[in-house]
């Protein structure tokens, strides 16, 4: 896939078709500006915050658009808790519709067709391919994101974080942990 993105781009640089400093700023944008580390700000944010976590939950919209994030894609955005009793999981049924404010671009996963029927009939294994092993009382709840409606995951924040910072703590949030299907990082895990 990489050589074929690498391909496509000398020939579109080439032909004169796309010059080389809007790519660089297309590229900038999605790692920069829109993407997962947006995401894990909003969740560090919900992690610290009190009063914007319950905002989050009530109006997802109004509260990430209050930091800086939206757009079209990030309209009509819900967030979800996992708790110590729930786990929340994301899956599109019918295409890829995705949260690109606070998520950025869907991974390969989240578009297959594997994924998306799995995901709804089958949640706990899908969880387990991800390497997420919950307890049998635990309830899955799957979201079904649209066009409409999007999700966005709050990961169960780790222990031994009570004293970090938002910028700490945004460390440790994932893409999979605000889609479902991953946990947010422990705090031994940055030092890998």
């Amino acid at each position: 896939m990489q050589l074929r993105v690498r391909a496509l781009e000398s020939i579109l640089l080439e032909k004169g078709y796309v010059e080389q400093a809007a790519l660089d700023e297309l590229i900038e944008t999605y790692e920069k500006k829109i993407g997962p580390r947006n995401g894990a700000r909003v969740v560090a944010k919900a992690w610290v915050d009190p009063a914007f976590r319950q905002w989050l939950l009530t109006d997802g919209t109004a509260a990430i658009e209050s930091i800086g994030y939206g757009g079209r894609s990030g309209n009509h955005l819900v967030a979800l808790e996992n708790t110590a009793s729930v786990h929340n999981i994301v899956v599109c049924t019918l295409c890829s519709c995705y949260p690109w404010a606070v998520l950025g671009l869907p991974p390969l996963w989240y578009k297959s067709a594997p994924y998306r029927s799995r995901t709804v009939a089958e949640p706990r294994s899908v969880l387990r391919e991800f390497g997420v092993e919950l307890p049998e009382d635990t309830e899955i709840r799957v979201w079904d994101s649209t066009a409409e409606l999007r999700y966005l995951v709050i990961p169960i924040r780790p222990d031994g974080t009570n004293n970090w910072s938002g910028e700490q703590l945004a460390q440790l949030v994932t893409r999979d942990s605000m889609i479902g299907t991953g946990l947010a990082k422990r705090p031994q895990d940055l030092a890998k």
